[in-house]
């Protein structure tokens, strides 16, 4: 590297000047998300797949289509995230008897199982991320946090749709 070259040293990308905000967010949900794929990864799960049992452990047998809506993540992610669930034992895909076109999907005993240590996973996880903040800070945090959400949910639509991706991709 010559002296003339630029150094990366920049905490914030410089086409991010204008939101540092965002940049730290990024930061940290990037961060959580690896912290958690290490803990979720002795349970047999990947990122996101926790949130899913989660919705079933929840709810019951829930129709594919709701599950999708309530993820808010895109069809063909959901339907790849079930097959391999589904591979690996942890749910059960099988047509609703009020609807055969719909698909109901429910938790196997298998993928019930996994609630403590997902549980174990969030406390730990929780306790980790928040470390060095008291009682009011973690408060404070959860409702600005809040805040933050509801605006995004708010920009992103009701329906929480994902853009359309920019041309030439």
């Amino acid at each position: 590297m010559s002296g003339t070259d630029p150094v990366c040293t920049e905490t914030v990308p410089s086409a991010a000047h204008g939101g540092p905000v965002s940049v730290a967010l990024a930061g940290v949900a990037r961060m959580h998300r690896i912290a958690a794929g290490r803990r979720l990864r002795e349970l047999g799960l990947y990122p996101g797949q926790e949130m899913m049992m989660m919705r079933l452990w929840d709810c019951g047998p829930v129709r594919q289509s709701e599950l999708i809506q309530s993820l808010g993540l895109d069809a063909s992610t959901v339907t790849k995230m079930l097959q391999r669930m589904e591979h690996c034992g942890l749910v059960l895909r099988r047509p609703d008897p009020a609807d055969r076109r719909a698909v109901l999907v429910e938790a196997t005993d298998e993928g019930r199982s996994l609630r403590t240590g997902v549980e174990s996973v969030w406390s730990d996880l929780e306790q980790a991320s928040l470390s060095g903040l008291g009682p009011d800070d973690r408060a404070e945090l959860a409702r600005l946090l809040g805040l933050v959400a509801d605006n995004l949910r708010e920009e992103a639509g009701e329906a929480g749709d994902c853009p359309a991706p920019p041309r030439g991709c």
